[in-house]
């Protein structure tokens, strides 16, 4: 794909970037047959190969309107298209570009503009989630039923072990989890304690994928920052890994160095914190797990798009359980987005819900006894609808 970069982007990092990237687009469409929302809704603008014709639009200056930002906006950046692409187009990338762009350019209306800040100023922030929860479980008779379906009911976390092996790994507590799912962490420490493991919790708070991904690009970068200052010091003091329980989170870190190589003082920290980076599975399957012996279930397993995809861990999972005895059922479309993706089940919640609709289905057409997932984002989503429990899978070794 042949491009001309305008003259405010021309000369920058991301000009040059997302030229790079243009230019590997071979306009082959493999990407619109993986894409959600084009089989959703049929239009070529919003499936991966017109939002890139939308992008390179913007990036030769033609001005953004309303329209081509709802296409963008209607992305729910699953990555599907990333892993059918046969060129290896780093679609996210040009995403994220596109959409600072257009940020810039289109005023939103002002009930977008609220919701977004409203988003902003909460999610990421866990001093500020957690009471709002714990207040809106107070108030839970009261509330609506949508709402109330949004707050599951509180579970204790459980002791954490304390630090008493050789072997140390660090681990991101999260923004949200903590409030929604604090058992998820916890059942990781006890479970890798098991394994001759010392888990540390990091206070580094958001990882910055979601402002970054709400297209306020500076502060995702300064949360960034902020935990690498928080995980440095268990650098230098030899911890194994740094580890992620909700996938979500884990593909953001693992970019850090993508997203921070522009960065004097901390392109090369964000190399080595991305390197260090793994999903709860990448860290179990290189184990002897005869530790472990939790009581066999038939379950479905939902895997994340930001696990499968954008951390290519498609199967990882699938095969730890199996490998523990676990039944799983047939899960048809298993690439297939279930809606939550971040912030978009609120912006997005009629498009959402149709993809929620399916994943569900797909689900518990194996009559499994629970549905397990490896982020708490899609853990909550699906179990506002689902007939059954939704568990983060670690959840199910810890016993």
């Amino acid at each position: 794909m042949q491009i001309q970069l305008a003259d405010f982007i021309k000369h920058t990092p991301q000009g040059r970037e997302a030229a790079t990237l243009l230019r590997s687009c071979v306009h082959c469409g493999f990407c619109n047959a993986s894409c959600p929302t084009y089989q959703l809704l049929g239009d070529e603008l919003d499936g991966p190969r017109g939002r890139i014709y939308l992008i390179k639009q913007l990036l030769e200056g033609e001005t953004g309107t309303a329209d081509s930002q709802s296409h963008l906006d209607r992305c729910l950046s699953c990555r599907a298209c990333e892993t059918a692409c046969p060129s290896g187009v780093n679609y996210h990338r040009l995403l994220d570009i596109g959409r600072g762009i257009a940020e810039q350019q289109v005023a939103r209306p002002w009930r977008q503009r609220w919701l977004r800040r409203l988003l902003l100023l909460t999610l990421p922030y866990p001093g500020r989630f957690r009471p709002i929860v714990a207040f809106g479980r107070r108030l839970r008779p009261l509330l609506p039923k949508a709402l109330q379906a949004k707050l599951p009911a509180w579970q204790a976390p459980g002791n954490w072990p304390a630090a008493r092996h050789a072997r140390r790994m660090l681990i991101l507590e999260g923004c949200v989890q903590p409030a929604l799912a604090p058992r998820i962490n916890a059942a990781t420490a006890r479970v890798l304690d098991k394994l001759g493991i010392s888990l540390i919790a990091a206070n580094a708070g958001c990882c910055g994928a979601l402002p970054y991904h709400l297209n306020d690009q500076p502060t995702g970068l300064e949360m960034m920052r902020r935990v690498i200052d928080a995980c440095w010091p268990q650098m230098e003091n030899g911890i194994e890994a740094i580890i992620s329980t909700a996938s979500g989170c884990g593909v953001s870190v693992k970019d850090y160095a993508t997203l921070l190589r522009n960065d004097p003082l901390y392109a090369e920290k964000a190399v080595r914190i991305a390197a260090l980076t793994k999903d709860i599975a990448e860290i179990l399957q290189a184990e002897n797990l005869s530790a472990l012996q939790p009581p066999p279930r038939t379950l479905a397993f939902h895997s994340p798009c930001t696990l499968q995809h954008g951390q290519q861990l498609n199967g990882v999972v699938e095969n730890l359980l199996s490998r523990l005895g676990f039944s799983l059922t047939m899960v048809a479309e298993p690439h297939l987005c279930c809606g939550s993706a971040g912030t978009y089940s609120i912006l997005q919640p009629e498009l959402a819900g149709r993809l929620r609709t399916a994943k569900i289905q797909a689900l518990l057409a194996g009559q499994p006894e629970l549905i397990a997932t490896a982020n708490i984002g899609c853990r909550q989503y699906l179990q506002e609808k689902a007939r059954l429990p939704v568990v983060h899978w670690i959840e199910l070794l810890d016993y």
